[in-house]
């Protein structure tokens, strides 16, 4: 017997959940009522109400997961929730959530991840709800959850009742409504992945070139190791010992940063050059982002998301099954490599503020197929969440249609062969992580102050300095102060803005973009082609000066 009571809560005034949800660190999740505050503000802006509801419950695997998957059972069961659709063992990633709730025509879900941030007891949690397009809540929703949390008094719960279990396929039910389904995701991913890669010529490519094309996959502890284990072994025929590292996923993801980048996968970094690995992937503790690189060659998101639209259309079936590319986008600070490939091919292109809520948008009107941001975000319009294992089964599907034509090609020819059809768009990005919030908004104020159009430093000249602003075509709505850009008259350009990802402090990043059409630079190593813009972007905006920093955190 189930029995739900209604118990008294006092407020918090700091829950205000971003297209990215409600991140923390989990000391802060485990105040009392902390996460049960939240859990029932959710359950207040459910679409339709929540009696009746479906809703797809999984997360990352990181630490407290177990426990808030338990609450947010016992407040299902008392909001009248009809169903619920669990992950085996809870675990799912973030895009493949997002392809549940479409495939399940689920109400939304509720998603537990800090995405690629740190996991453990002193480390961060996050709970993200997605609505029925399976992409992350507007910002009407995510701030109606916001006011509901700062005035909430009670709670309604399912009290006393026993652990359930998620770990056995098949379905319960509890209490008088709630019907509990636990599925095998990974199963209903795959099959996904099937209908948009061609998975026979994937297989006999890699069969064909066991001896001489070695894979390497990165799971850096998060939960794409059961993904990456199933697809690359399972499906590809590849030998498990030799194509995964990091695959199985742990509550704090080994005591390591879960980011897809040169600095935190620097494992599979160093095993890509001592093993002479043609192809190298890694994705993040949730699975939406991804990093490709391969023998002296890496990936920047920027250029990954250009070449995936370049050949879009003839190595990967969906688009052609789908009659083609309908248009193409990028976040704001994203390098401009993609406008190149959608003016050549004549597709619409957009440029947005970060949030994936933006590409979601334009997918639905169907604007959008292939879209990309800086921060090792890119997908296509499958779903309504970036793709990481989807972006690294693109690349992988790109080795195979240019090696038809060129057999032996790499990653390296292939971005070399790219930039000598478009140039090439010279990209990295400083991150300076846990500012003081005060300094940093300090830095943007002086940014927004400055009066330096046509001035020049060190040999670049200013053209304009603005905020970035966006109308969304689809809904009207304005997204303002989105990132100081500063644009130069040689086509360079550098942006500032503050990132909303991290769990405390503020996250400063710098992205620095030069573009050259000299065939001669192309293969120029990424920071000695940028040092010049990026000494004149440090000047310039005095951020040495505001964050107290000499170097930053992270560099990609």
């Amino acid at each position: 017997m189930v029995k739900v009571t209604t118990v008294p809560t006092q407020p918090y005034n700091d829950q205000k959940p971003g297209t990215s949800g409600l991140r923390k660190r989990v000391k802060v999740f485990q105040q009392r009522n902390y996460t049960e505050n939240f859990i029932q503000s959710i359950m207040h802006v459910i679409e339709g109400g929540s009696e009746g509801a479906t809703l797809v419950v999984g997360g990352d695997g990181r630490y407290y997961l177990d426990e808030v998957m338990q609450i947010i059972i016992q407040f299902s069961v008392a909001a009248g929730i009809k169903k619920l659709i669990i992950p085996q063992h809870g675990l799912v990633s973030t895009p493949a959530g997002s392809h549940l709730i479409r495939k399940y025509k689920a109400t939304g879900g509720i998603l537990l991840t800090a995405s690629h941030n740190p996991g453990g007891p002193d480390k961060d949690f996050g709970i993200k709800y997605n609505v029925r397009n399976g992409g992350p809540a507007p910002e009407n929703v995510t701030n109606r959850i916001f006011d509901i949390s700062k005035s909430l008094q009670q709670l309604t719960y399912a009290a006393d009742m026993p652990r359930v279990d998620y770990g056995t396929i098949g379905t319960q039910t509890l209490g008088d409504t709630l019907e509990i389904q636990v599925i095998d995701s990974i199963d209903d991913y795959v099959d996904l992945m099937k209908e948009i890669f061609d998975f026979g010529a994937i297989r006999s490519f890699l069969d064909k070139n066991k001896d001489t094309f070695k894979v390497l996959f990165d799971g850096m502890h998060g939960v794409t190791g059961i993904y990456g284990e199933r697809l690359f072994v399972k499906e590809f025929g590849l030998a498990k010992a030799s194509c995964l590292m990091r695959s199985t996923p742990l509550a704090d993801f080994g005591g390591e940063h879960p980011d897809p980048n040169l600095t935190y996968a620097h494992e599979l970094v160093e095993r890509v050059e001592k093993d002479q690995i043609d192809f190298g992937a890694a994705s993040d503790g949730d699975g939406d982002r991804n990093m490709v690189l391969g023998k002296h060659a890496f990936v920047t998101p920027s250029d990954s998301v250009a070449v995936i639209a370049h050949y879009a259309l003839d190595a990967i079936p969906y688009f052609r099954k789908n009659g083609g590319v309908h248009g193409l986008a990028r976040s704001m600070p994203t390098s401009r490599a993609l406008d190149l490939v959608a003016q050549k091919q004549q597709l619409e292109h957009f440029e947005v503020p970060t949030g994936w809520k933006f590409f979601g948008n334009l997918m639905d009107a169907g604007r959008c197929s292939i879209c990309g941001e800086e921060s090792f975000g890119t997908g296509s319009d499958h779903v309504r969440e970036k793709d990481g294992v989807w972006a690294i089964l693109a690349w992988l599907s790109i080795v195979v249609h240019v090696n038809k034509t060129k057999p032996g090609a790499g990653v390296y020819d292939i971005l070399q062969d790219h930039y000598k059809m478009y140039g090439r768009n010279f990209f990295s990005r400083y991150d300076y992580e846990e500012v003081d919030g005060q300094k940093a908004n300090e830095l943007m104020q002086h940014l927004r102050e400055l009066n330096i159009n046509g001035q020049t430093f060190n040999g670049f000249t200013v053209s304009e300095i603005d905020d970035f602003e966006y109308k969304d075509p689809i809904d009207g709505s304005v997204s303002s102060h989105q990132g100081m850009r500063v644009m130069f008259k040689d086509g360079s350009r550098f942006v500032v803005r503050l990132s909303g990802t991290g769990s405390q402090g503020a996250t400063i990043r710098l992205y620095v973009e030069k573009y050259s059409n000299d065939p001669s630079e192309y293969a120029t190593e990424t920071q000695k082609a940028l040092e010049p813009l990026i000494r004149v972007a440090l000047d310039i905006s005095r951020l040495e000066h505001f964050t107290g920093r000499d170097k930053p955190t992270v560099i990609t």
